[in-house]
């Protein structure tokens, strides 16, 4: 399962061609909801295509401690079994989250509805990041969040079996909170009401209606609100994990920017709200085809063609920034390639992404050759329609999507990109190296490393 599991300095020098076709590792935030309402749910939930990365694994493991069962079968079907809304146990150990934020934020509410305590911590990455937004809501509910200064984790969640249900608008977007106060409504008496200014991602939302819970969503003069009835009776079902648009998103930009390319990613999630990377792209002239779309379990899913052409610069809308937030480090490299300048605003969350993503893409580039203007939330890529320079080291500081996107640079610069840790890809890509170099990329380790 984690044969791949590579570390240490990677290089990516230039790709002659991208040609073939690839499957993405499996969606990241449809694995992290499908354990957790399976570990849930009664009777047993099978997980077809399940992300068997580090974030996903962990969750599992939270799942486990929780009260429910998640079993791997030798077919690489996973069988989860859960105790039913109301079930869960006091977990005996902490829950040890490792990078993954979505299963942080998304576990705190899942447990507030129960009369017991979990503690909550990660990595040095995840207990730097703000759980404030999502502590604030929960405590409304009832919950007692007790964090480090500045919101931060290690965290304890005191919960109780009388959660009261509220009406909630979010101050800022974010799929993360939203669905932490649903996870929280589903153990509370009555409807829990979301209220988001701009719609996020709906994963939460589609699967809870299929393991069989009342949702009513309304467009509101204030936004989307969106009710949940509590104590619904969940039971399970078979889910099929589409391919992750976010890891779909590496390939993508790596054949648009190397000459002559053309590739097929089979099997990707399109779920509307996910899809402002490809739509950003088209606009900025990609050559990008959707094949064979499908509908699988509420999920859109299509296959993906992309072929070489240039690019050029575009103002990116912000009310599309929630559908792409994870997309920007890759974007920005597109825009590097691109004619003129890509103008990206609104992106303050990317402050508090697995690093600072915004300071991080711009030391990166700029140590690449690249002319650009980084502001407060915002970031100007300035672009000559031709290749940037490259040749720098880039330090990934435990952020997988970072180390990615450079390494893609790699594959179009005039000189290698290296990156000085490969360890975190394997957070949301196990298998990224092998699948990108069958593609056609050079990617390799840095230095002569034995082991």
């Amino acid at each position: 399962m984690h044969s791949d599991h590579i570390s240490g300095p990677l290089v990516s020098r230039a790709a002659r061609v991208l040609q073939g076709s690839a499957s993405v590792p499996g969606d990241k935030s449809i694995s992290h909801r499908a354990l957790m309402l399976g570990a849930l749910a009664i009777g047993e939930t099978e997980i077809h295509g399940l992300l068997e990365g580090e974030d996903v694994l962990r969750t599992a493991a939270a799942m486990q401690l929780l009260g429910g069962q998640c079993e791997r079968g030798r077919d690489g079907v996973w069988r989860v079994r859960g105790p039913g809304v109301g079930g869960l146990s006091e977990p005996d150990d902490v829950l040890d989250l490792g990078n993954a934020g979505t299963g942080a934020r998304l576990l705190m509410g899942l447990v507030t509805p129960y009369d017991f305590t979990t503690f909550i911590t990660g990595d040095r990455s995840l207990r730097a990041r703000p759980m404030a937004r999502v502590a604030e809501p929960l405590s409304l509910m009832g919950a007692r969040v007790i964090s480090r200064s500045g919101g931060r984790p290690p965290l304890a969640i005191v919960g109780t079996s009388e959660t009261m249900p509220i009406t909630y608008k979010l101050p800022v977007a974010s799929a993360q909170v939203k669905s932490a106060i649903l996870l929280a409504g589903l153990n509370t008496m009555g409807t829990t009401t979301v209220i988001e200014p701009e719609p996020t991602r709906d994963h939460t939302e589609l699967m809870l209606k299929g393991f069989g819970a009342e949702l009513a969503i309304e467009e509101t003069s204030h936004g989307r609100a969106i009710s949940l009835q509590g104590q619904p009776e969940l039971t399970g079902r078979k889910i099929v994990v589409p391919g992750d648009p976010s890891s779909a998103a590496f390939p993508l930009v790596a054949a648009a920017i190397v000459p002559g390319s053309d590739i097929l990613l089979s099997n990707v999630g399109l779920n509307r709200h996910r899809i402002g990377l490809i739509e950003t792209l088209l606009e900025m002239g990609a050559d990008i085809s959707v094949v064979n779309q499908r509908e699988v379990a509420g999920e859109t899913v299509g296959d993906i063609r992309v072929r070489h052409t240039t690019l050029k610069g575009v103002v990116v809308p912000q009310a599309r920034v929630p559908s792409m937030i994870d997309e920007f480090p890759i974007l920005s490299v597109a825009a590097a390639f691109a004619e003129g300048e890509t103008v990206m605003q609104g992106l303050s969350e990317l402050r508090v992404k697995e690093s600072d993503r915004l300071a991080a893409m711009s030391r990166g580039l700029v140590s690449c050759g690249v002319k650009l203007t980084e502001g407060k939330d915002s970031l100007v890529v300035a672009g000559n329609g031709k290749p940037p320079e490259g040749g720098a080291s880039i330090a990934v500081n435990l952020d997988h999507r970072i180390g990615m996107a450079f390494l893609v640079m790699g594959a179009a610069s005039r000189k290698p990109v290296t990156i000085d840790e490969a360890g975190p890809i394997a957070t949301s890509f196990p298998g990224f190296v092998p699948l990108m170099n069958g593609l056609g990329l050079s990617i390799g380790p840095a230095a002569d490393r034995t082991g």
